[in-house]
C-alpha cells in the first residue's frame, strides 16, 4: 500500500497539472472567438459627483424597486469616505462594469460575461453558486442570494416596478446598469444618460444631479465631457480592472489637503 499512496504535495502538483490541461483549451477558444466579436457602437459608464451626493438613499430604493431586490441584498450602497468640513463625504458603491473585470476571469461556467457594450452581466441560469466571482471582486459589489425572495418588495410601487425576474436561490446578484432600461429606450429611439426612461434607475431618481450617465463612445456626451473637463478618479486603479465608474473629488477636500 505504501508504494501506491500518493502524498498529499504530490497530488496537488498533479491537479494543478490536470487544471491545466483542461483548462487551456477554453482559453484559445475565447480570444478565438473574441477576435470576431462585432463591437457595440455604445460603451456605456457613469460618473459620481461626490461633491453633491448626501446619502439621501433613493438611488439604493430606486435600484430596490426596478430591479427587485430583496431588502437584505444591496446592488447599490453608500459608505463613508471621509469627513469634509461639518459633513461626512458619501462614497456610492456599485458593480464597476469594469473592462479588465476578475469577477469575469474566475467564473467556471462563464455566467458572468460582458456584453459588448461594456456591462458585466449574470446569467442566472448558468450560475452554480460558487461564489468565486463574489470573492474576486475587490469592491464587495456582488450578493449572494441565500433564499428565495418571495415576500413583498418594501420598495415598491413607491420607487418604481420590478422590471425584471427575481433571482433564484443560490446564485450571486449584483447590478446591471438596469440594461433593461436601455436597451429598450434603444429600441424607442431614446437616449441612456439623457431621457430618464433609458437611464439607470438610480440615476434617474437622484434629487441631486449626482450621478451621470452616458456613452464613452460620444465625445459630447454628458459622461465624456466630465470626465475630460475635471479631475475624475477610479477606485483601485492599482488594480489594472478600469473601472466604468468614475467619481468626481469633493471640492473642499481637495482644496483642505492641498
Amino acid at each position: 500500500m505504501s508504494n501506491t499512496t500518493i502524498k498529499r504535495r504530490d497530488f496537488l502538483k498533479l491537479a494543478l497539472a490536470g487544471a491545466t490541461v483542461i483548462t487551456a483549451p477554453r482559453l484559445f477558444r475565447k480570444s478565438e472567438s473574441s477576435e470576431t466579436e462585432e463591437k457595440s457602437l455604445h460603451s456605456w459608464a457613469m460618473v459620481i459627483d461626490q461633491d453633491c451626493c448626501t446619502g439621501c438613499q433613493n438611488c439604493v430604493l430606486a435600484c430596490q424597486a426596478h430591479n427587485d431586490v430583496p431588502p437584505d441584498i444591496s446592488w447599490n450602497r453608500i459608505d463613508k469616505d471621509i469627513e469634509s468640513g461639518d459633513r461626512d463625504v458619501c462614497l456610492p458603491i456599485q458593480c464597476m462594469h469594469c473592462e479588465h473585470a476578475p469577477c469575469v476571469n474566475v467564473c467556471p461556467v462563464k455566467a458572468t460575461y460582458h456584453r459588448d457594450d461594456g456591462i458585466v452581466m449574470m446569467d442566472y441560469d448558468r450560475c452554480i453558486g460558487c461564489r468565486y466571482c463574489e470573492i474576486a471582486c475587490p469592491y464587495g459589489a456582488r450578493s449572494f442570494n441565500w433564499r428565495a425572495f418571495t415576500e413583498e418588495n418594501p420598495a415598491v410601487p413607491t420607487w418604481g416596478e420590478p422590471e425584471v425576474e427575481r433571482r433564484p436561490r443560490g446564485v450571486v446578484e449584483k447590478c446591471t446598469f438596469c440594461f433593461q432600461s436601455i436597451d429598450r429606450g434603444l429600441e424607442q429611439g431614446l437616449t441612456p444618460g439623457v431621457d430618464p426612461e433609458a437611464t439607470p434607475a438610480c440615476v434617474a431618481h437622484c434629487p441631486m444631479g449626482a450621478r451621470t450617465f452616458g456613452d464613452l463612445n460620444d465625445p459630447e456626451s454628458a459622461v465624456s465631457k466630465l470626465i475630460a473637463d475635471n479631475h475624475a478618479h477610479q477606485l483601485r486603479t492599482d488594480l489594472g480592472t478600469k473601472p466604468r465608474i468614475y467619481y468626481l473629488h469633493v471640492t473642499r477636500a481637495v482644496e483642505e489637503v492641498t
